[in-house]
This record gives structure tokens, C-alpha cells and sequence, in this order.
């Protein structure tokens, strides 16, 4: 099992790289093979993970390309946000470093999900350390040394490995205070508060004191240093969290790499304070003592980078060089991320005048009796039946809708109880002839529309109902006596609103129209809810209408047309006058009924 598993992760790569030539001609869609490669870094461990992973790093270009970037882009991006979420950040630091670099190459600088808009910061960074004094042993260890140094005697100690001198002890209060600046570096607003900024400006104070006066290694002791990293193969050292044991505090200070951490992260603070940011509050600012105060440390921060083993004037000017350039990125984000793709340049010139093309009566019709010739007889025989083929569509030989008579005469005539048809025999109980029925009665009848709260167990009972109703509206020369079929019931079970809308068809010519409703919201203005109540309004309707707009105008108007939406045909000019003389408004309701 394990050779077999060893062969087949041999075989991954070129796996993949064949799965995606294969989506390349065709063979399979674009998003299968970064289906099945997220799928497989889902299964494999860690260390497989990354020989696979270096296969999409080489394939940059191949992603960025027209046919997998918008393909692929989002389940690369899934891929590799799962990756960052299976790695510690301090055991494999390189890894997620590479999954990062990755994501900046595969998307544009203009992507927005990738950009820190609004400048928020890593607040979950934060530094850990000692803060009970009685727990430190920087005293103990003090006195240690001293009792341990009067057993030397003079010339026992080599001059490589004298200690270097010290003007400041190092204690426990330099110890916290040391690493309580961490705080201002993870969370750089709190620098913005008095009362913080004092804590901040005693302790940086106190810091580049303790830089100046510890040595540094000389040039001798760094290039050794670095000397046995590359023998013991450590030549690229990754500092992925600070160690902030006491016992090591005196080598951290005179180490040049941890110094130069230190000193940076001022010079990025510094920036930010002073620096032009969008989304900073508008309490964010600097008074003079305090830009007085930066410009003066800045400068100290750069002279001790420059006194550091070795190139620090190297160092130094890069680190300036970087951090001008940042400037730039800044303006950039402030100024929303606009593409650097720019629009291709507008020739003003005058362009010559293009021919015009013929129309096409220009160049069809041009044989005898301006006969169109289609190239085959027949299709010239039926394309010149009718000079204008739209009014050809449009004539009554193209009519093929029977009328309401027409068809429901059988129906009719079956539902007459003097003809003793039998409900299973009738055409209504055939579902083809229900269906035609339906869409005839959409197309031609109004009473297809009209709300009912008459219930129907099947589609034959409401073809029957229908069926009434037409006998009782169709000509009289159709042969239909008064039919009885159990429908004039309706008045008892309450369908009252069907036969108003059936027996007075001039009600529907008094529908409430735009106009009236305009002028009646002017009338009312804020008395809408007066009227709200005697319209069978709900309270949350009410509410709903209030929250839409704030124009009183306007939610007297949205009442109206709330009212005539739920009432559909019975939005009466009547009904409205009788709700307003309930009302009260019986000046609004006389000028309604004589418009």
C-alpha cells in the first residue's frame, strides 16, 4: 500500500498537467480540473501539499491566461485560503509566504478582495510577555552574575567573550515597558490619545536610549555570525513571532537583525501617523508637539539604522527609498483604486464618410410587377402572395381563435337539464377540451380575471360555472333555456362580488383613475390614516406605507393604489366616495362623484 501510495504521488503532477491540456483542447470543461486539484490538497497531507502547490506556482501564466483565469480564479482562491487555514503561521511561515506571493502574482492589483481599503489593522497580532513582576527572574539573574564574576580572576576571559559593556542595567521595568510598545505597533491609532500617547512617547524614549548605549556586533562578529549560518544551512532566518523570554532579552538588544525590526516598525508607525489615510476619523490628528516630536525621533531611527552591522547605510536608504514609494499606494487607495489600465487614445481626426448602405427596397423588386425572385418558385410564389407580409399576418384569414359561441355552444346546449346529458358524457370532462377552454376563456372572457372565493374541486366544476355564466351573456339565438345547474347558489355562499361585476358592466367604466387619486392625495394630505381605517387598511399596511416614503402627499397616493390593488375590479369611484363620506371628507367625495 504504501509503494502504491508513493507511485501515485509521483504520478499527481503529471496527472494534472495532462487533466489540464485535456480542458485546454475541449475534452472537459474549464473548472474541472480545479475542482479535482482543491479536492485532492483537501486529502493529502501537509508536505504533499507543498510539491503539489510548487506545480501551481510554475503555472502562473497558464491561470492568468483567457481560458482558466475567470474559469478558475475563485477556486484557486478557495484552494489556497484552505491551505492558510490547515498552516500555522509560525511552523510553516514559508509556506503561507508562498501562498500569499502566489494570490499577488494570480490577481491583479486592482483586485478589490485583496486590498486593505479601509485600513484596518492585524488587531489579533498580539505579543505576549511577563507582566508579573513577581514572577521575573531579571534580578536573580543580575545577581548571579555578579557573584559568579568575582570567582574570575583578571586575564581568565578571552577578549572575544568579554560581555559587552552596558551604561543601562536591564530590569523588569525595561523589560515591560520594552515590550509593551508592541501594543502601539499593532494597534497605531491609540497614539491618537493623550494619556496613551504620553505612555507611548516615555517608553519609545526610554528604548532608543537602551539602542544607543548597548553595542552592537561589529563587522567582524556579523560576518562570522552569518558565516555559520550558511555552513550549518540556515542562510535565510524567518522570525515568524518575537521571543519574549526574559533570559534572552540581553541578547536581543545586540542583535543587529532584532534591532532593525525594532527600528522599523517606528519608521511604518511614524508613517501612518502622519500620512493622508481616508478612513481615518476625523479625531485622528497630530497636534505640533507631537509632529515635532516624530520628525526629531525619525531622524534619530534612521542614524541608528545606518550604525548597524552591516551595510546600514545601505539598509537605511532602502528602507527610505520603500517607504517614499508607500506614499504612492496610499494616494492610490485614497483615491478609490482606479485601474492602471489605461484608455486607449481617441484619434480627433475626421473620418472619412463611409458609403452609405442601400436600403432594401433599392435592390429587391426589380423584376415585372415588381416581383421578388427568392430562388426557388414556390418560396417566390408565397413571399408575393401579398405585397406587405405584415398586413397578410394581420388578416381575418389568419384568424384561427374560434369565438366564445362557438365553442362553448356544445357545452351549452349539454348543460340545459331539459337535454339529460349525463356529467360523464359532457365535454367538459375531457381534459383536452378543458385545457382549449382555459386558454380561451385567458384570451376572450373577463371573467377569467375576476377574483371569486368560490371553491372548485375540479376543472370540469369550474367549466361549469363558466359555462352559466356565458349562457346567461351569449346572443339568443343560441338554443339555451334557463339553465339550472345548481349555480344560482352563489348568493347563499356569499359570491356576491362575481354577480355585481357580471350584472353591471358600467361599473367597470368607473374604475378610480390616476388622475383621481392625485387629486385626492393633495385633499387628504395628512388625514390619510382618517381615511385608512373605513378602507379595511391593516396596521402593518399602514405601517408599510409610512416607511416607503416620507411625503405625506405620497403616502395618501400609496394608500390609493394599495386599496386598488387588493380590490382589483371593485376599486369603484362609488365604493371610494362612500368610504369618504364615512370618513368625514364629504367636500373631497362631492368633488370625486362629479369628475
Amino acid at each position: 500500500d504504501q509503494a502504491l501510495r508513493g507511485v501515485l504521488g509521483d504520478q499527481i503532477v503529471s496527472t494534472f498537467s495532462s487533466l489540464f491540456h485535456s480542458s485546454h483542447v475541449g475534452i472537459c470543461s474549464a473548472t474541472t480540473p480545479f475542482v479535482l486539484l482543491g479536492d485532492v490538497l483537501d486529502c493529502l497531507p501537509l508536505d504533499q501539499c507543498d510539491k503539489i502547490f510548487s506545480f501551481v506556482e510554475e503555472n502562473v501564466s497558464t491561470w492568468k491566461s483567457n481560458s482558466f483565469y475567470t474559469a478558475g480564479k475563485n477556486y484557486l482562491l478557495r484552494m489556497c485560503n484552505d491551505l492558510l487555514r490547515r498552516l500555522s503561521k509560525s511552523q510553516n511561515t514559508v509556506f503561507c509566504g508562498r501562498i500569499q506571493l502566489f494570490l499577488a502574482r494570480l490577481f491583479p492589483l486592482s483586485e478589490k478582495s485583496g486590498l486593505n481599503l479601509q485600513s484596518q489593522f492585524n488587531l489579533d497580532n498580539i505579543t505576549v510577555f511577563n507582566k508579573n513582576e513577581q514572577e521575573s527572574t531579571l534580578g536573580q539573574k543580575h545577581t548571579e552574575e555578579k557573584e559568579d564574576g568575582m570567582d574570575v580572576e583578571e586575564g581568565e576571559m578571552g577578549e572575544d567573550d568579554a560581555p559587552a559593556p552596558c551604561s543601562i542595567p536591564i530590569d523588569y521595568n525595561l523589560y515591560r515597558k520594552f515590550w509593551t510598545l508592541q501594543d502601539y505597533f499593532r494597534k497605531p491609532v491609540q497614539c491618537y490619545d493623550k494619556v496613551s500617547w504620553m505612555t507611548f512617547l516615555k517608553y519609545s524614549d526610554e528604548t532608543l536610549a537602551v539602542f544607543k548605549s548597548y553595542k552592537l556586533d561589529d563587522m567582524q562578529a556579523s560576518k562570522r555570525k552569518l558565516e555559520d549560518l550558511r555552513a550549518s544551512g540556515g542562510e535565510h532566518v524567518y522570525f515568524a513571532k518575537f521571543l519574549t523570554s526574559e533570559k534572552l532579552m540581553d541578547l536581543q538588544l545586540s542583535d543587529s537583525n532584532f534591532r532593525r525590526h525594532i527600528l522599523l516598525q517606528y519608521l511604518i508607525l511614524f508613517q501612518y501617523l502622519k500620512g493622508q489615510v481616508k478612513f481615518k476619523s476625523s479625531s485622528c490628528v497630530l497636534n505640533d508637539d507631537q509632529t515635532t516630536w516624530i520628525e526629531e525621533t525619525t531622524k534619530v531611527v534612521y542614524q541608528l539604522l545606518r550604525e548597524i552591522p552591516p551595510d546600514g547605510d545601505k539598509f537605511a536608504t532602502m528602507v527610505e527609498h520603500i517607504l517614499n514609494t508607500e506614499e504612492n499606494w496610499n494616494s492610490w487607495k485614497n483615491e478609490g483604486c482606479p485601474s492602471f489600465v489605461k484608455e486607449r487614445y481617441i484619434d480627433d481626426k475626421p473620418k472619412r464618410p463611409t458609403r452609405k448602405r442601400q436600403a432594401p427596397e433599392d435592390f429587391l423588386g426589380k423584376g415585372p410587377d415588381r416581383k421578388i425572385f427568392m430562388g426557388n418558385d414556390e418560396l417566390t410564389r408565397l413571399w408575393n402572395l401579398n405585397h406587405d407580409n405584415m398586413d397578410a399576418c394581420k388578416s381575418d384569414s389568419r384568424e384561427f381563435m374560434p369565438s366564445l359561441d362557438e365553442f362553448f355552444a356544445e357545452a351549452i346546449e349539454q348543460a340545459d337539464p331539459a337535454n339529460m346529458v349525463e356529467d360523464e358524457y359532457k365535454v367538459v370532462r375531457n381534459p383536452n377540451y378543458g385545457w382549449r377552454a382555459l386558454r380561451l376563456l385567458s384570451r376572450r372572457s373577463p371573467h377569467f380575471f375576476q377574483p371569486t372565493n368560490q371553491k372548485f374541486k375540479s376543472l370540469a366544476d369550474y367549466l361549469d360555472s363558466m359555462v352559466s355564466k356565458l349562457a346567461k351573456e351569449l346572443p339568443k339565438d343560441i338554443p339555451s333555456e334557463e339553465i339550472k345547474t345548481g349555480e344560482e347558489d352563489d348568493d347563499d355562499n356569499g359570491d356576491n362580488l362575481l354577480k355585481d361585476s357580471n350584472d353591471s358592466p358600467s361599473i367597470q367604466s368607473k374604475i378610480v383613475t390616476n388622475q383621481q387619486m392625485d387629486d385626492i392625495a393633495a385633499k387628504l394630505g395628512t388625514r390619510w390614516k382618517t381615511l385608512a381605517s373605513h378602507l379595511e387598511m391593516k396596521a402593518a399596511e399602514m405601517r408599510e406605507i409610512e416607511t416607503e416614503s416620507e411625503d405625506v402627499d405620497m403616502q395618501a397616493k400609496l394608500l390609493l393604489v394599495t386599496w386598488q390593488d387588493r380590490e382589483g375590479t371593485q376599486a369603484t369611484v362609488d365604493n371610494l366616495v362612500a368610504a369618504l363620506n364615512a370618513a368625514g371628507f364629504s367636500q373631497i367625495a362631492h368633488s370625486l362623484s362629479e369628475t
